[in-house]
């Protein structure tokens, strides 16, 4: 027997991965204008300048720079996180689709006839500049005049290159900052040779913050007009193809995965369009009407639907839909376009008193770093300088001295060592490259040096390319994208951007005395006043004894100055100011960031278990070498395989401000489920999660708390969330299940003039709703296939590989597999606590478990720590 037939009946059965589609492939890379300045060292002024339109697009970005007091090299790398793409319109209008194979409906979120309802649905921030076609003032009249899009300020010029080349984009105007002349490849800040800013990629906004959009030169505005019945309505575009056919499986299709039919505009992400949100300290009093004084780039957006929002165009019966489109609010996958096999959720990292951040120095980091020049005929691998530049060279070495350069009150400050970056501190190599990895993470460079190091979940012949991750190549990426090296040559604007006055702490006294100031001038609040309000919430003396108690149970994980240092933590002052630094801000960090094991500390371990940083994998070479020899977390119930390199840790966050930022944890399980309640109920993505001990959903679920970004909204969801925190039995059980019947279509169905006939009777997979989406994410049914082939044709192989114990059972499966293929559903239910066993990454279901720490304080000592921690 065949393993090719092994490979598809096996996949058949367990689903996993068995998705075609029939999309062409993408256009071949038009660059809209030279992407490289001339070889001599040329600043990237001398690239194409964009044509003015009536408005300034960076009048209110340069309006954020002055309130916020920041310098140019800060207002810069603002500019570019709110703005740039990195190219990634590309990787949005054509890769995701054809090489991933998931559709996003662009026009079902951003349509200007639904603006009022956006933020309710998909969490996302309207754009205040931006306005709907036929309001009064705006300078478009009609939603024909703008493709049912939002207008906003550049798109008089944008609209004109729609369907036509030769639109030069706004990047192409960006006034870069100073050099540094400490950096090797500026001769002492006297040679300028930053790549085109033309790459970094701004477009106009779409009317939501941090997505963006450019003109289509591939447009057909016949074809378009002609499928949608004018240019105001993507309905035929997006339209199921069943209304028109008739037939049952084209409920599932759309032209939208037609590569013939181009949209008018490609879009694309910045990083900002997670991380913009509303300002805790200035909320907007209509969160659908914000205005621009009402918004930060770097809180994290608690509210995002970013995961519906990439499976927006794919029914919810499709497999990508029910593997990826659950996350909460404010949380998102994000390895679920660079797949591991992982049920992998992440908040939103908001990014406070950056500058006090802890760094840890000494470790080995193997990495490139910049230098003047190269040795004669040294490998390229080892060291590369860029054709046409005068010096401009990187080499890749292991070193242990590396400092993180910041530039507060633009004076260069280089911190002793590296930061560890996400969840679970895989990105450890520094900043700027953890920076740098999360626009590659959203698309950027995607064709040139990104997609075709992911597992391909279709490709299951371990011979062929796809069939597991391969490392990132930096070198070669930024030898091979233009993008790249665009954002490259601005990391430090982006770093110091995130150093800036943006970040600093957002504290409660402040936000209150606003509020209070914008109902009257002369009004005031202050630290007093606020002590004051939580003593008569949660008891007289409560903020002084919260203190007490954070020293003695929270400070060892929460606090970024040990005692070694800071002296003992009882009696210590936890808010108290760096005196060193240029405003003073808090110099505690309230957090280590000191890897814990996920066993300690109990909550949610999938994302502990995280792959793509190990050796070997898609982000190898982001991950330090320190990290991938920590120790293995022993009692972590999955098999060895799947818990090593590094895997099975959580850094110790920061609680700053943790007043306005609820709910809790990496996946914001632990707090009330909250919601926006829209009024278009197709995109109401809430769904039922609280379930009984034999995971069944409860018919009563508790309502969720619609989304309320004002002061005290924020203030009522962390005293809730505290709540459960400190009383983890008052939690319930919530988990994530499919809330669709999952559809495979499967082989050929002829049609017989009325409806679909599959040849052998079976052409249809159906899941029932209800199962295990974290199952269906983390199944490794590569692994099974092969295993299943092994158990038929040479189980000693198996048995060699000390799978023996497993030989009849995967026997049995296969056998009753062949004889009744239409049972496989039901046979894979029977076995799922052998697949769950030995085929899974993953198979905890609870979510909101864990961080049982303070569970056996008092009640007064509960109190006391929630207004404790409210005062920070």
């Amino acid at each position: 027997m065949k393993r090719t037939l092994w490979a598809v009946v096996a996949a058949i059965a367990v689903l996993s991965g068995i998705y075609y589609s029939g999309v062409a492939d993408p256009p071949p890379l038009i660059p809209v204008q030279a992407a490289d300045p001339p070889a001599a060292a040329v600043p990237a002024q001398a690239a194409a300048r964009p044509e003015p339109g009536v408005q300034d697009q960076n009048a209110p970005y340069m309006e954020a720079c002055a309130r916020e007091g920041l310098n140019a090299s800060e207002c810069v790398g603002r500019l570019i996180w709110f703005k740039a793409t990195g190219g990634n319109e590309r990787f949005h209008t054509y890769t995701f689709q054809q090489r991933v194979g998931v559709l996003v409906d662009w026009f079902r979120v951003l349509r200007a006839d639904q603006r009022d309802d956006r933020f309710w649905a998909w969490g996302i921030i309207n754009d205040p500049s931006c306005c709907k076609p036929g309001e009064a003032d705006c300078p478009a009249k009609s939603l024909d005049d703008t493709y049912g899009l939002d207008w906003c300020p550049g798109d008089d010029v944008l609209l004109k290159f729609v369907g036509k080349p030769g639109y030069v984009d706004p990047a192409c105007g960006l006034q870069d900052a100073a050099l540094d002349p400490e950096d090797p490849h500026t001769k002492g800040g006297k040679v300028d040779q930053r790549h085109s800013a033309c790459d970094l990629r701004f477009g106009t906004s779409t009317g939501a913050l941090g997505i963006r959009k450019f003109p289509n030169p591939r447009f057909d505005p016949e074809k378009w007009k002609a499928l949608n019945g004018g240019t105001a309505s993507w309905a035929g575009f997006n339209r199921k193809l069943d209304a028109v056919t008739g037939i049952e499986s084209d409920s599932r299709v759309s032209k939208l995965a037609d590569a013939s039919v181009e949209p008018p505009f490609l879009i694309g992400t910045s990083c900002g369009s997670c991380h913009i949100a509303f300002d805790p300290l200035n909320p907007p009093a209509d969160p659908a009407h914000p205005k621009w004084e009402n918004i930060k780039g770097l809180v994290g957006n608690q509210y995002t639907r970013m995961s519906e929002l990439l499976g927006s165009g794919m029914p919810k019966t499709a497999l990508e839909y029910q593997m990826f489109a659950h996350a909460r609010p404010g949380v998102t996958d994000t390895s679920a376009i660079s797949h591991d096999q992982v049920n992998n959720p992440g908040t939103i990292n908001g990014l406070f008193n950056v500058a006090q951040r802890p760094v840890f120095k000494g470790e080995p980091v193997t990495k490139w770093r910049k230098v003047a020049s190269c040795a004669a005929g040294q490998d390229e691998a080892k060291c590369w300088c860029e054709p046409g530049r005068d010096g401009k060279c990187w080499q890749f070495s292991t070193r242990t001295d590396d400092v993180t350069p910041v530039f507060l009150g633009g004076t260069k400050v280089n911190l002793p060592g590296i930061h560890h970056i996400l969840k679970g501190s895989e990105d450890s190599t520094g900043a700027h490259e953890a920076i740098q990895r999360v626009y590659f993470n959203i698309g950027s460079c995607s064709e040139q040096c990104w997609v075709n190091h992911f597992t391909d979940m279709r490709q299951v012949d371990p011979e062929q390319r796809g069939f597991g991750q391969t490392p990132f190549n930096v070198g070669q990426c930024r030898r091979d994208c233009p993008n790249f090296r665009a954002v490259e040559d601005r990391l430090q604007n982006i770093l110091d951007f995130f150093a800036s006055a943006e970040s600093d702490q957002t504290d409660l006294q402040v936000a209150r005395a606003n509020a209070r100031q914008a109902k009257g001038a002369t009004a005031t609040y202050g630290h007093a006043e606020l002590v004051a309000d939580l003593e008569k919430e949660f008891g007289k003396g409560a903020v002084a004894r919260g203190q007490t108690v954070f020293a003695e149970n929270c400070a060892r994980c929460h606090s970024s100055i040990p005692e070694a240092e800071g002296g003992a933590f009882k009696g210590r002052d936890f808010a108290a100011p760096n005196e060193a630094h240029p405003r003073k801000v808090r110099a505690d960090f309230l957090g280590n960031d000191q890897a814990t094991p996920v066993t300690e500390v109990g909550t949610f371990r999938c994302r502990a278990l995280h792959s793509n940083h190990m050796a070997g994998h898609l982000y190898m070479e982001y991950a330090s070498d320190a990290l991938r020899t920590r120790q293995v977390v022993a009692d972590i119930p999955e098999p060895e395989a799947l818990k090593n390199g590094g895997r099975g840790y959580y850094r110790n966050i920061s609680l700053v401000n943790v007043w306005a930022t609820a709910p809790f944890m990496h996946n914001n399980a632990i707090g009330p489920e909250v919601c926006g309640n829209p009024a278009n109920k197709d995109n109401d993505f809430h769904r039922a999660r609280y379930a009984d001990e034999n995971n069944v959903l409860l018919a009563s679920q508790p309502a969720c708390v619609r989304y309320d970004p004002s002061v005290e909204g924020r203030f009522d969801l962390y005293k809730r969330s505290m709540q459960e925190l400190l009383n983890p039995k008052a939690r319930g059980r919530k988990i994530t299940l499919t809330n669709a019947d999952l559809l495979i279509d499967l082989g050929i169905r002829p049609l017989d003039g009325k409806a679909e006939k599959p040849l052998g009777g079976f052409g249809q997979v159906k899941i029932p709703m209800g199962a295990s989406a974290g199952f269906l994410n983390g199944l490794l049914h590569k692994q099974l296939i092969g295993d299943l082939f092994l158990a038929k044709r040479d189980p000693a192989r198996l048995e060699a590989a000390g799978r023996k114990d497993l030989v009849p059972t995967l026997q049995a499966i296969a056998d009753e597999v062949l004889k009744n293929p239409a049972r496989f559903v039901e046979i894979l239910r029977e076995k799922r606590d052998f697949l769950a066993a030995h085929y899974q990454t993953c198979d905890q279901m609870v979510e909101n478990e864990g961080h049982r720490f303070g569970e056996d304080l008092s009640d007064a000592d509960k109190k006391a720590v929630t207004a404790f921690l409210a005062t920070l």
